[in-house]
């Protein structure tokens, strides 16, 4: 009988203590909360949830393990829904605990986990520089009518509405098919959209999730743009023909965008603190359903595998209902493995110079005259006067911050009333002028760094500046010490020239942009091509300074910026042209087209140059060359792609058939992948071979591609190959007969390379061209064989 009562107090004891809440002990870093994007499987609802957010909403509520009051969540809301997703991605994003993230991972309708990136972003001549002329009785612009149907989604800051870039007259109805929505938010009513700017949607659930509520007082919640970028990268893509146009009094003439018609979607994801994967997805999911015919990002970050890549992601799926998705390379140059956004159904975009600069040449004491860069509007330095100089990180200033002109670092005493040389590096090169305005400085010339090599920036200044290459950096540097060696006064001044133009040589590719190899496929080469991105003049909002600084009162309607977030537009509006004049084009094919025509000859008949160090620059700085839209309206012979093939291409990446289904949203079949053969047999416009040499003497692999005819229905092109040096290389057949537009043929490229000699964990990198020709046209494709000795 005790023994009875034992068991039955024993037994109260345990429902007693399981009725009560667990008492858990969490360690910091399970605590922690960040944002992570879920992939869930397709048709894997229960029937008893009404609507998928509503299931989703019911599994986070399932695995709440931790109370809002342990959260270290800004808003303090763990297991919050932030976006749902269905078109370009089958899912959501919530704030969760990593102990969450790892619980939730294990329900069997959840594919994956993505842990939410934050990016940030990739900071007229143009159509001129670029053949496009409204006056052209024939033409692209003719030929797609400016590109009036057609809708250009751009991923960016928002929009300033009220530009005259964004006028709607002469434009025609809304076309029928479009989906979208103009979203009302603050300074934004609804009714503010027009025929030019067709919706404009805003994305801020990520960025508050983990910055907490935005401040309302430094940025609108809403499609309004609180920056300038959004509204420069629509202008450039799609404004309209605007004349007058000046910034400050440069670069005068009629500004216009790629695409002057098309019609623009706004899609605002970046905000004060970064651009967050959850709200770029959720754009891109809004895009595809609404509508749009291309996708522009001017926006990037680290690169991973393309299954944990957000942007990638997004764009596949994109890709797979026909839009044109373009990105910006990224502004990591001049090194190398820089570039961003390198998923191949993305069209990658490189910055190159226009024909056109701001001179600011800077004259020492010494006589000599040294080659600079700005724009600045305000009162000049008196005509012949000489102004003493100073080096703000000498001995006399607060040292490394004082070089850089950081805030709080200049002694008034040392700077006032004189010329002041900064480095290049931290704060942004306008901040620093205001850093030397501050100080009581007069004017500033900003040097370059080794590694920005001689590439110039010009930018709107709020004193008298000019910025100069790292070698004039280093000569104005001696200078200042061999005149205080010898008790003189060192002395400048700057002289603006303004606008100048017919600049040879052009293009050239910018220091700043971002060069391949692609880190995560090397066998694609990445950039596809480069575009205008140094000094671009475009729209700018109206409560913006043209320096960007919130202390800048000044005002204008165009700001001139550079960065290949400026290239990536270029080429997302003739992406829009081209879809116009030819609306069977697929994505793949209009990128084709303008990779196969791109020259890679400036305008003094020499291969291009890079900026950083005026030497050749290679297909790992342009990719396949600068965009020439006339000649990618006709370009004889289109390299297709469809999503199998990209399929076979994950496959053949080594990539788990669960990774896959994360991008593709499908059950991956690889088993016809090995028909398409290694990696760097998918349809690319160009063609890149990387060969282990291991000790090998001879190393060989072959590449089939497959042409499209999209030119004239009877033609025979015939092959000439520039093979590059070291490598032998041979094409089968040498002539393709096609007898219809539409007509595919095969060819083969077999490719047979040579050891060289290479240290331990270094490599080797030569291009050539396979370039296909009937003798109208020329369908370029760049070659390229990297030697790599492993370590």
């Amino acid at each position: 009988m005790a023994s009875h009562r034992t068991f039955l107090s024993l037994l109260f004891l345990i429902l007693f203590l399981s009725s009560l809440e667990p008492v858990t002990c969490f360690s910091s870093s399970q605590l922690e909360f960040r944002t992570f994007i879920v992939r869930v499987k397709q048709d894997s609802k229960p029937s008893i949830f009404p609507t998928h957010k509503h299931w989703y909403e019911s599994s986070l509520q399932s695995l709440s393990l931790i109370k809002p009051h342990e959260s270290t969540s800004p808003n303090g809301k763990p297991g919050r829904l932030i976006h749902t997703y269905e078109n370009v991605f089958h899912g959501f994003s919530a704030m969760l605990s990593n102990l969450e993230a790892k619980e939730l991972e294990k329900q069997p309708h959840v594919l994956s986990l993505i842990p939410e990136q934050v990016r940030s972003l990739h900071t007229t001549r143009s159509p001129e520089f670029l053949g496009l002329k409204k006056t052209d009785s024939a033409g692209l612009l003719k030929e797609s009518d400016f590109g009036s149907d057609l809708v250009i989604g751009v991923i960016d800051t928002g929009i300033w509405p009220e530009r005259e870039s964004f006028n709607d007259k002469g434009q025609g109805p809304v076309p029928s098919k479009w989906k979208g929505q103009c979203v009302a938010g603050k300074n934004f009513p609804s009714t503010i959209c027009n025929r030019k700017v067709i919706g404009a949607r805003f994305f801020c659930e990520g960025y508050e999730a983990t910055n907490g509520k935005m401040n309302e007082t430094t940025e609108y919640r809403s499609p309004r743009d609180s920056d300038g970028h959004g509204t420069h990268t629509a202008s450039i893509a799609a404004g309209r023909y605007v004349f007058p146009a000046s910034t400050l009094g440069y670069a005068r003439g009629v500004a216009a965008g790629m695409a002057p018609k098309a019609r623009l979607a706004i899609y605002k994801v970046c905000w004060n603190s970064g651009c967050y994967d959850s709200d770029i997805l959720a754009a891109f999911d809004s895009a595809v359903a609404d509508g749009v015919h291309v996708i522009s990002l001017s926006v990037g970050g680290v690169v991973v595998p393309y299954y944990l890549d957000s942007i990638a992601i997004g764009a596949f799926g994109a890709a797979e209902q026909g839009v044109f998705v373009s990105a910006s390379a990224g502004n990591g140059g001049p090194g190398g493995l820089t570039v961003t956004n390198v998923a191949p159904w993305v069209t990658t975009v490189g910055a190159g110079t226009l024909d056109r600069d701001f001179p600011a040449d800077v004259v020492l004491g010494n006589g000599r005259t040294l080659p600079g860069m700005s724009i600045y509007g305000g009162p000049a330095l008196s005509p012949g006067e000489m102004y003493p100089l100073v080096y703000a990180g000498s001995e006399a200033g607060d040292g490394y911050s004082a070089s850089l002109c950081l805030e709080g670092s200049l002694d008034p005493n040392y700077v006032k009333g004189k010329i002041v040389l900064c480095d290049r590096g931290i704060n942004s090169r306008v901040a620093k002028g205001e850093v030397v305005k501050k100080g009581g400085g007069i004017a500033m010339i900003l040097a370059n760094g080794v590694f920005d090599g001689e590439g110039l920036v010009a930018d709107c200044h709020v004193l008298p500046a000019t910025a100069v290459g790292a070698s004039n950096g280093d000569e104005i540097r001696r200078y200042i010490t061999e005149a205080s060696k010898t008790k003189s006064l060192p002395t400048a001044t700057i002289i603006f020239k303004g606008t100048r133009l017919h600049i040879k040589p052009a293009p050239v590719v910018v220091s700043f942009s971002a060069r391949g190899p692609n880190p995560e496929t090397p066998e694609i080469l990445k950039p596809d091509i480069i575009a205008p991105g140094l000094n671009i003049l475009a729209a700018w909002p109206d409560r913006i300074g043209p320096s960007g600084l919130s202390s800048d009162t000044r005002r204008t309607e165009f700001n001139i910026l550079s960065g290949t977030s400026m290239a990536c537009p270029h080429v997302s509006g003739l992406a829009a042209l081209l879809k116009a004049a030819h609306p069977e084009w697929s994505p793949a094919a209009i990128r084709s087209a303008l990779m196969t025509t791109a020259y890679t000859v400036d305008n003094k008949g020499q291969t291009m140059k890079d900026e950083s160090n005026r030497n050749r620059s290679t297909v790992m700085d342009f990719g396949a060359g600068h965009v020439h839209p006339q000649k990618a309206m006709d370009p004889g012979l289109v390299y297709d792609l469809t999503m199998h093939d990209y399929i076979d291409f994950l496959c053949n990446s080594n990539y788990t058939v669960k990774d896959i289904e994360v991008i593709t949203r499908k059950t991956a079949d690889c088993k016809g992948a090995r028909r398409a053969g290694h990696i760097g047999n998918l349809n690319y416009p160009s063609l890149s071979a990387v060969f282990q040499q291991y000790g090998k003497h001879r190393m060989s692999t072959h590449f089939i591609r497959t042409v499209t005819n999209v030119g004239d229905p009877s033609s025979v092109y015939k092959v000439s190959i520039r093979p590059p040096s070291g490598t032998q290389v041979t094409v089968q057949p040498e002539k393709l007969v096609f007898r219809r537009v539409g007509q595919k043929l095969n060819f083969l490229v077999r490719v047979e390379a040579f050891a060289v000699r290479l240290s331990t964990g270094s490599s080797s990198t030569k291009s050539g061209a396979i370039i296909w020709s009937d003798g109208k046209h020329n369908v370029t494709s760049p070659l390229v064989v990297t030697m790599q000795q492993p370590l």
